[in-house]
């Protein structure tokens, strides 16, 4: 990148714009031919994005040690989860997830249903996804053979025993298969589910095809994930810098990459009823080179946020197409977050293109995830007129506590939990 920068810089602003168009080219052509159909998968574990160093500790360790978390809203809202997608869960498996303060076992039948029910068993409490195992609809416990269906958590079979119990049972959590992932349901207070997860037709009818995926662990409360879309006064600072700068803060201003611009404009509102659990977000981006527009560059995203962990980002070019991503953001520990981004595109458009779409939008992500990695959560910000729209996204957000959500302490050191 560094001998295109210095090109560019060389050419000059008159004759910038041309040398970026044909610099772009030759890098989707290489691209094209080194991509193939496979589609992207990047993961990035805890501690390796979004922390800054420090003598002698990680940065991870550096991040959750100097930082307090400030008064936080309940850490788990009642809402729809991605606990898998539906691949990881092939007939007859079984798999221990722990996230929403729970350990949950879930499984899928030989007729491929699936459930979602409490790991451990309510017998003498082994975990049973730690060797159970599938029998017709129900699970067994790898310990002395109980089974529970997982429909109703009924216990129907105890091997030793002349009778089962009327009381044995175990918690069952309502599930659901939508767009190629499972997603359970999580209320504090056990309210059933209250709205469903929307189905995007170009996926079911495959119009739309699975061309990446990227999954971060974020160190933040789940709220502050989804207010990003409510601040838009952030973009045009945190990502205005060329995506060249990459995702490291310390460099993304830098002057190399002084000569391209992103210009974002963005407007956030919610959605009224019945679909007051949803919110919307229209982004229209452009870009400049040395302050030139670039047409090729310009997209508009249409966004609707389901729920507190579900969004779904449709993406609109004049000549590539339309595709989506798709965001969850699952709770595996109050200030931990699971995110993960899945792009689905047309089948007519080059695999290269959506790929490299979830590469920019991965490095404008974790430029997000240093901020919210080392940040802390302020109940009562110190806001401006302009700001208007983060309150309002809070009072929109708020329907997803209830009065007896799980509220913490105030921490005053560090992140463990």
């Amino acid at each position: 990148s560094g001998w295109c920068g210095a090109a560019l810089l060389a050419a000059g602003p008159g004759r910038g714009a041309l040398v970026f168009l044909l610099l772009f080219l030759v890098l989707f052509l290489v691209l094209l031919l080194l991509g193939c159909s496979r589609p992207l998968a990047l993961r990035r574990g805890p501690g390796q994005v979004g922390y800054l160093t420090a003598p002698g500790l990680s940065r991870r360790q550096a991040a959750r040690r100097s930082r307090s978390p400030g008064a936080l809203p309940p850490p788990y809202p009642n809402g729809w989860y991605r606990l898998l997608d539906s691949a990881q869960l092939p007939r007859g498996a079984v798999r221990n997830l722990a996230l929403l303060g729970e350990q949950l076992a879930v499984f899928r039948t030989q007729d491929g249903q699936t459930y979602v029910v409490d790991a451990y068993c309510p017998h003498l409490g082994a975990n049973l996804a730690a060797g159970g195992r599938v029998v017709g609809n129900c699970i067994e416990c790898p310990f002395h053979g109980w089974q529970f269906q997982g429909e109703d958590g009924k216990c129907t079979r105890t091997p030793y025993a002349e009778k089962v119990p009327d009381f044995a049972k175990i918690r069952t959590w309502p599930s659901c298969e939508v767009n190629g992932m499972l997603l359970v349901w999580y209320h504090c207070e056990g309210v059933g589910p209250t709205w469903a997860v929307p189905e995007q037709r170009e996926i079911a009818t495959k119009e739309w095809v699975f061309r990446g995926q990227t999954e971060h662990s974020v160190d933040t409360h789940i709220q502050e994930i989804p207010e990003n879309a409510a601040d838009t006064a952030h973009l045009a600072f945190l990502h205005g810098p060329a995506i060249l700068g990459g995702s490291d803060l310390r460099y993304t201003r830098s002057k190399l990459w002084d000569f391209m611009k992103h210009v974002w404009k963005a407007e956030w509102w919610p959605e009224p009823e019945p679909n007051e659990h949803c919110s919307r977000l229209l982004v229209q981006h452009t870009a400049t080179v040395f302050g030139k527009h670039i047409s090729l560059m310009d997209l508009t995203v249409s966004v609707r946020q389901v729920g507190p962990g579900l969004v779904f980002l449709i993406f609109e070019h004049a000549f590539l197409g339309r595709g989506i991503i798709l965001q969850t953001v699952t709770p595996l520990e109050p200030l931990l977050q699971n995110v993960v981004h899945k792009i689905y595109y047309q089948k007519n458009v080059p695999a290269i293109i959506p790929k490299l779409i979830l590469r920019a939008e991965c490095i404008q992500f974790e430029r997000d995830i240093t901020i919210w990695n080392n940040k802390q959560y302020l109940p009562k910000p110190l806001l401006v007129r302009e700001d208007s729209s983060i309150q309002k996204h809070r009072r929109w957000y708020a329907q997803f506590y209830s009065e007896k959500s799980m509220r913490l302490p105030v921490q005053k050191e560090g992140l463990d939990w």
